[in-house]
């Protein structure tokens, strides 16, 4: 039996990282893997350790350089020793890079940093940092080629040490949910001509003021269209800039910022376009749910999006900031009913083929087989 030891920063929201978490140890062989959790920030969320369904270890990181650190340190060496873990596998930047030092000087064999994104929050400092601490991981496991990419040309990581494993969508839970006349009602949708949804925490990033352009230009086709927009709010400004943008356009009873929400399957299946205009992404969590529910999705060419979409046969890329050519896409797919239901289908068979999660822990379990291999 092999004890697998998740280090992540914090466990406050349920991002697309949580999910894909939740994901994973829901679906790992339990005969051959026995998973813990560490989380470095107070309080996790007690909704998120519920759902990851092992044990989860808490370390209160404020600092990194300070006595308390060390302190933690103590604590999270004595979990790997008396625990025998075998695999340390960090999950962002300080779990990575103070993280994955504690595991090596407490003799774990095996280090693994997971990466989620193009490095776009990276300071120079955490650049220098990953750079100087690459002989510490044994493997970097990276959500898209894109971001792959990033590792081996600005961080210097050997091509051979750096491998893509794509995200996994539970393809029973999204059939299982339901319950969307009730949330249609709930949502007053009942005189919406169409429904386009976008999910993702509002910040600038993720380029919800670009999706109010967007449905500017679709609502004056279609006045009764409505625009669904669950997420957390990350960045209150610009949340207030984007709800200014609805106004002036005009367009604020065609918008609903719904906050989070634990409906995303029902949203999306009530839902007949995606529409995801992201300045920046790993690999989106949110397009492969939304391709699992069928839905014909329009996104920007950013990130891993263009490994998963292949342009005019199972979705839409369009360029980054360019809101007239997604306005242009996404007015296709509702004038034309049948050709969006035959992009959505194309859709759901390439996450049927690819994404599921069955074949993200197949793919995992079996890198972790090699590398516990290789140490032995």
């Amino acid at each position: 039996m092999v004890t697998v030891l998740f280090l992540i920063d914090d466990l406050c929201g349920m991002a697309g990282a949580e999910r894909v978490l939740i994901n994973m140890l829901s679906h790992m062989p339990k005969d051959r893997f026995r998973c813990l959790v560490g989380t470095l920030r107070q309080d996790p969320n007690p909704e998120i350790v519920q759902k990851l369904g092992c044990p989860v270890h808490v370390f209160p990181l404020r600092k990194t350089y300070d006595l308390d650190a060390l302190k933690i340190a103590s604590q999270l060496r004595r979990l790997i020793r008396t625990e025998h873990v075998q695999i340390v596998h960090t999950i962002f930047e300080t779990a990575d890079l103070w993280g994955s030092v504690v595991a090596k000087l407490s003799g774990c064999p095996v280090i693994i940093s997971s990466r989620r994104d193009m490095g776009f929050n990276q300071s120079p400092k955490h650049r220098l940092a990953y750079r100087m601490l690459r002989p510490v991981f044994n493997q970097v496991q990276t959500v898209s080629d894109q971001v792959r990419n990033v590792c081996i040309e600005k961080e210097g990581f050997a091509s051979e040490r750096v491998v893509t494993l794509y995200n996994g969508v539970d393809m029973d839970k999204i059939a299982a949910s339901n319950g969307v006349a009730e949330l249609q009602r709930a949502l007053g949708l009942e005189q919406a001509s169409h429904v386009i949804s976008t999910v993702g925490n509002i910040r600038w990033i993720k380029g919800t003021d670009v999706v109010m352009q967007v449905a500017a230009k679709v609502c004056e086709r279609y006045p009764r269209a409505v625009f669904l927009v669950p997420g957390k709010v990350l960045e209150k400004e610009y949340f207030d800039r984007v709800v200014e943008m609805a106004r002036s356009f005009g367009i604020s009873d065609n918008v609903k910022f719904l906050g989070s929400s634990d409906k995303i399957f029902s949203l999306l299946k009530m839902s007949d376009v995606f529409c995801l205009l992201s300045r920046s992404e790993g690999f989106s969590n949110a397009l492969l749910e939304a391709m699992a529910c069928g839905l014909p999705c329009v996104v920007t060419d950013v990130g891993g999006n263009c490994e998963a979409i292949d342009d005019g046969q199972n979705g839409f890329l369009v360029p980054n900031e360019d809101a007239a050519g997604a306005a242009e896409r996404v007015l296709t797919l509702l004038g034309d009913p049948a050709c969006a239901r035959q992009i959505g289908q194309q859709a759901k068979h390439t996450i049927e083929r690819k994404f599921t999660v069955d074949v993200m822990v197949n793919r995992l379990s079996s890198l972790y087989d090699a590398l516990l291999h290789r140490v032995h």
